[in-house]
């Protein structure tokens, strides 16, 4: 554990205060459980990512300063996605490395900012939170949390740690679920097919909940499901952690 009391500003995401308010709220219960102070500036905006995957690089720049400026003297920085985690932490050097000043900004942003498994194991060095699920649970791997950022361990460790859950994996657990932000919108006809792919297996091994670490992966799975008819239900990571069953 850390020594004294940690001070974390939520970043939530579009996703997650458009769509997936409970996230947020989950996210708060887990961190102030463990003692933990929490504060949500609520004039944040986005991270800049979907300009940034659609090429709109100046757009997203002027979205990230803004992001640099709000969270410059925050001690942590933890979101509920390895999605917007990554932009920061991987794509932010590229968006202003023409720019020294704004680039050492960057690099202090960086050092602090956390997806919410990563921060939970890696710096609190937590894996039981106290939580309570007696359900059988298949988690999925969102492609910029493991792949950008490295993290597949996390969320596995703070799941099985989880009073009365059964774990089960996912066969093919890295294949990609289709989501991809805008690349569902692009390339529905890969989309789709991809989330229908992925719903199965989870389908196949019995899970009564998929859970994952990004919303657009959730929001797009659980149409999936929907139309599927599928008996699967879909939760944030978060969500699972701040059950008390």
């Amino acid at each position: 554990m850390l020594m004294g009391k940690p001070r974390v500003a939520l970043f939530v995401t579009c996703l997650v205060d458009q769509f997936l308010p409970n996230v947020g709220e989950s996210m708060v219960k887990v961190l102030r459980r463990l003692d933990v102070e929490v504060t949500f500036d609520p004039s944040q905006t986005c991270c800049g990512q979907p300009a940034f995957n659609t090429g709109y690089r100046d757009e997203a720049r002027r979205v990230a300063q803004r992001m640099l400026d709000l969270f410059e003297d925050a001690e942590y920085v933890v979101a509920p996605s390895g999605s917007c985690t990554s932009m920061v932490r991987v794509f932010y050097p590229e968006l202003f490395q023409d720019d020294p000043a704004l680039l050492r900004q960057c690099e202090n942003l960086r050092s602090r900012f956390f997806e919410f498994s990563e921060f939970l194991v890696n710096v609190m060095k937590v894996e039981d939170v106290g939580a309570c699920f007696p359900h059988r649970v298949a988690y999925h791997d969102s492609c910029h949390l493991l792949r950008e950022l490295h993290v597949g361990e996390a969320p596995r460790r703070l799941l099985k740690k989880v009073g009365g859950l059964e774990f089960v994996e996912i066969p093919d657990n890295q294949l990609c679920c289709g989501f991809g932000g805008t690349f569902s919108v692009k390339f529905p006809e890969v989309s789709v097919p991809m989330g229908k792919d992925k719903v199965r297996a989870a389908t196949g091994t019995g899970a009564e909940y998929l859970v994952a670490a990004d919303g657009g992966c959730l929001l797009h799975l659980a149409g999936v499901a929907h139309r599927e008819r599928s008996p699967l239900k879909t939760l944030h990571l978060a969500e699972v952690l701040a059950r008390r069953e």
